[in-house]
Parts: structure tokens; C-alpha cells; sequence
């Protein structure tokens, strides 16, 4: 009997299992009977008309079953069969990169000293370390990927580094985001990361940009620089870099992590590659996958994806090796395993196969289903009560039942259960409605407000009338009512 392996996003709508047995002689029916088998696990891989989602992808072995004969694929017991969820052929030489550039910069005596590990090694040597001083790479984002990222090419000797990004450091980032100190608590994460890296190698030239990366200005950006390196936590974004990415002819190294699950590819089309769209053509919609916010990420997780990703970068650069460019990899920290897919150029991709539809930059919040605030929205109080509105209430002794819709293991860092409140997970939160009473004034609370909004959208449909969403969760509970409660 084959089995299928469930990636850690699902594995909680798949009764915890990292493989489950199948019955089929073909892929389409073993799919079908793991939905059969999990119904939570359905609505997470079939759209309204029973078809597999787009950011949904199946693979036997090492090929997607899209270039082979799809849902009647034959299978084996003997067959791999994978589901890679989004969570975010051909080979890039240097000159691909460098073509029309300037000379070769020379090195000086203290880069030389400080590069020797280099340049005794005869794949990079002199000229290696010099294509490196004269490549420029831009990294979105100084986070978890993007501290690593930032260490390890400033350290290599990349002779400009852009760094995007417009967040303040937190003390949760500590965890992971290893280019941050604890000093550096409170400041924006482009100026503690432009400190350290500067740290790390004054030779190199670093350009901030402290600011969201949007439409109006990816092109102008990125069009400065030979590698754009993706280290976004957000679907928008990352279908931005990729589509200027493609636009500019740029090769976009990407990685994405979520708990112990890594991914990390190149895409590059106008070396033969696929594109991000190839793989994923549509993104999930909004809080289907869940962010590392709310899902966490082993802390060492995005430092093995990070230093793959700034491997890539290097290798591009100096044109050594072959890239990860048709190919995604992905690494499972809990089994200590790596394992590679093959990934194709779709010809009916919009952006870059035979006949693209997509020729300049889109809307991305829109096509990613992220509705933006309206002025109404901001200043209703029907839906949304503050954390001090709450307590203010609380203290007045009005009986407010606060249900608490995050996980058991979040619970146990932190909980609001001196003020009565009980823990409905999301994921059960359908079943266990009827726990429920329509006469109860019911607060919704989560860790930042968007699992509890969903759990609010589902209370609404049922036809409770009494109920709020704490604004900004838990978190913003402990910034501005209990200081001392403890925040992750």
C-alpha cells in the first residue's frame, strides 16, 4: 500500500502523521482516499470544484505529477509521493551575470590576507574573490533568512549588499535572527544589520532601504543590483520579487522555512529556469498557511536555509558548480534529511512562458486577497474591542466570557485565564461551537487578532450576535495592560 508524506503545515489537519497509507493505483485516487481518511485535511488540498488547489503540488519521486500524466499517474507502493505546499532547468554562469560590466576590481593587501581561505582554492582563487568584490546582491529582508544571509556575504566578500527592510527589532526575533543583539532591541533591524555586517567586513559597501517593497518601486530597486536574494515571510512580497524579478531577467534565490521545514531554490528564466509562479501559480488564500508568527520556526532553521540560499548566491557569482535552478530542495530538520524535486518552466505560465499576459508589476495585496483597512473599518467598534477596553469592562465586573482560540502550547507561555478565559483551538473551533451560548457577551483572543477574526467570522455566521475580537491579541494585551505578562 503506498503512503503519502504530509508536510509539517498539515500534518495537524492529518492526525499529527508525517505519512499516511493510501489505497489507488493511481495518484488521483490515493489523494482522494487521504481526504477520505482526513476530511480537515480536504478543504486545505480541494478547491469548491474538487480540484487541487494551485499552491498545492504533488510529487511522485522527484516530478510533479503536472509533467507527467496528472491525477492518472500510476503509483506503486514502492513510489515517494510528497505534498509540497507553498509555505513564498538551465545553469547561470558569471558571465551571464557580469555581461557588458566593468573590469574586474583589484583586491588590496588586507582583503587579500583576509580572503586567503579563498583564494588558495582553485574554484575561486583571484579572480573568484574579485568577480565576489564586484557583484552587488540584494537581500530582502534582515530576518531570520536574512541574517545569515547578510553574515555569510559580507563575510565572503560580496562588494555591495542592499539590505530592505523597514521593522524595528524585537526580543522575540532574537530566537532565529541571528544579525541582531539584544542591545539592538527597539531599533530598526536595517541599522543594527548595516552595524554588524559593517562589523563583519569594512571593505564592503552597504546600501539600506529602510522601507515596504511595493510596486511603485521594485523595478527601480532591483534593477540596481546582479542577485536579488528573497528572504520575505509574506506571499505578497514574495510573488513581487519574483515577478520583477523575471521582468528584470534577475536570478531570485529563494528559501522559505515554517517550524522544522525548509525549501530553498533558484529561479531564474532567463537562464532556462522555471519561476516562482511555475511552482505555486496562485498563493493560498489569506490564513489558510500559517506564518511563522503564529506557527513558529526552530531557530536554527532559517540559518541551514539561509546559508544554502547564500551558497546559491556565491555560486552565480563566480560561476562554480550547478545551481539550484530547476530544482527545489527541501530539508526536514526533525529527520535530518534532504530531498530534491525537479521543477519545469510551465509554457502556459503568465509571466514567463511562451505567451506572457503579465508585463509589468500588479496589485499584489489584491491578488494575494489581503483587503486593505478601510477608514470605517479602523474606526468601527462593532466587531473589534481594545485590550484597555476589555480590562476596563472586566473591572467593572461585567461577565465577559474570553475564549482563547491559539494552540495548547501557546496556552502555556501565556494566558489570560485569571480573567476567565477557556482555550477553543481554531482547529476545533467548528465542532465545539455548541459549547457556546448566544446570550454570552464572548471575546475572541488569539495571539495577534487574525485567528480570532476568523473564529468571530464563524461565531457571526452561526448567529451570535455578542461577540468581539480583541484587537491585536494577546500581544497587545501585554503591551498595554500586563507589561509583566510574557511575549513570544
Amino acid at each position: 500500500m503506498p503512503s503519502i508524506a504530509i508536510p509539517t503545515a498539515l500534518r495537524q489537519f492529518a492526525g499529527g502523521n508525517s505519512a499516511v497509507q493510501v489505497q489507488g493505483q493511481k495518484i488521483g485516487e490515493a489523494i482522494a482516499d487521504l481526504a477520505d481518511q482526513y476530511p480537515d485535511l480536504k478543504k486545505h488540498l480541494f478547491d469548491a470544484n474538487g480540484n487541487l488547489r494551485s499552491f498545492v503540488n504533488v510529487f511522485i519521486n522527484d516530478e510533479d505529477i503536472r509533467h507527467l500524466q496528472q491525477n492518472e499517474t500510476a503509483i506503486s507502493d514502492s513510489d515517494e509521493i510528497s505534498i509540497i505546499p507553498s509555505i513564498a532547468g538551465g545553469s547561470a554562469t558569471e558571465a551571464d551575470l557580469r555581461a557588458g560590466s566593468t573590469p574586474l576590481p583589484e583586491l588590496n593587501k588586507d582583503e587579500i590576507a583576509r580572503y586567503s581561505r579563498h583564494l588558495i582554492m582553485p574554484e575561486v582563487g583571484m579572480e573568484g574573490q574579485r568577480k565576489l568584490k564586484a557583484a552587488s546582491v540584494l537581500l530582502i529582508g534582515t530576518g531570520g533568512l536574512g541574517s545569515p544571509l547578510g553574515l555569510y556575504l559580507a563575510a565572503a566578500g560580496i562588494g555591495r549588499l542592499g539590505l530592505v527592510d523597514f521593522d524595528v527589532v524585537d526580543e522575540s526575533n532574537l530566537q532565529r535572527q541571528i544579525v541582531h543583539g539584544t542591545k539592538d532591541v527597539g531599533r530598526p533591524k536595517i541599522e543594527s544589520a548595516r552595524d554588524r555586517l559593517s562589523d563583519i567586513n569594512p571593505h564592503i559597501q552597504i546600501d539600506t532601504h529602510e522601507f515596504a517593497l511595493r510596486s511603485e518601486n521594485a523595478l527601480d530597486l532591483i534593477r540596481d543590483y546582479d542577485i536579488v536574494i528573497d528572504g520575505t515571510d509574506n506571499f505578497q512580497t514574495r510573488y513581487l520579487v519574483n515577478d520583477a524579478s523575471v521582468l528584470l531577467g534577475k536570478p531570485n534565490v529563494y528559501g522559505s522555512i515554517f517550524r522544522f521545514d525548509g525549501q530553498a531554490s533558484v529561479f531564474y528564466p532567463a537562464s532556462g529556469g522555471p519561476c516562482y509562479r511555475c511552482l505555486y501559480p496562485e498563493p493560498p488564500p489569506p490564513g489558510l498557511v500559517p506564518s511563522c508568527a503564529e506557527g513558529g520556526v526552530l531557530g536554527i532553521l532559517p540559518g541551514i536555509i539561509g546559508v544554502i540560499q547564500a551558497t546559491e548566491a556565491i555560486k552565480l557569482i563566480i560561476g562554480q558548480g550547478d545551481p539550484l535552478i530547476g530544482r527545489l530542495l527541501l530539508f526536514d530538520a526533525l529527520k535530518m534529511k534532504f530531498k530534491e524535486l525537479k521543477l519545469r518552466r510551465n509554457p502556459e505560465c503568465p509571466l514567463c512562458g511562451e505567451n506572457p499576459t503579465i508585463r509589468e508589476l500588479i496589485d499584489y495585496d489584491q491578488f494575494c486577497g489581503i483587503v486593505p483597512e478601510t477608514v470605517e473599518a479602523q474606526t468601527d467598534d462593532d466587531w473589534e474591542i481594545t485590550p484597555v477596553q476589555l480590562k476596563q469592562r472586566l473591572d467593572q465586573g461585567e461577565r465577559i466570557t474570553i475564549i482563547d482560540v491559539r494552540e495548547i502550547h501557546e496556552w502555556q507561555i501565556c494566558n489570560l485565564e485569571s480573567y476567565g478565559s477557556r482555550l477553543i483551538p481554531l482547529g476545533q473551533f467548528p465542532d465545539r461551537i455548541t459549547e457556546l451560548s448566544r446570550e454570552e457577551h464572548i471575546v475572541l483572543q488569539c495571539k495577534m487578532g487574525g485567528r480570532s477574526a476568523k473564529a468571530y467570522e464563524a461565531l457571526k455566521k452561526s448567529g451570535f450576535t455578542r461577540i468581539r475580537n480583541l484587537k491585536g491579541g494577546i500581544l497587545a494585551w501585554a503591551d498595554t495592560v500586563d507589561p509583566g505578562l510574557p511575549k513570544y
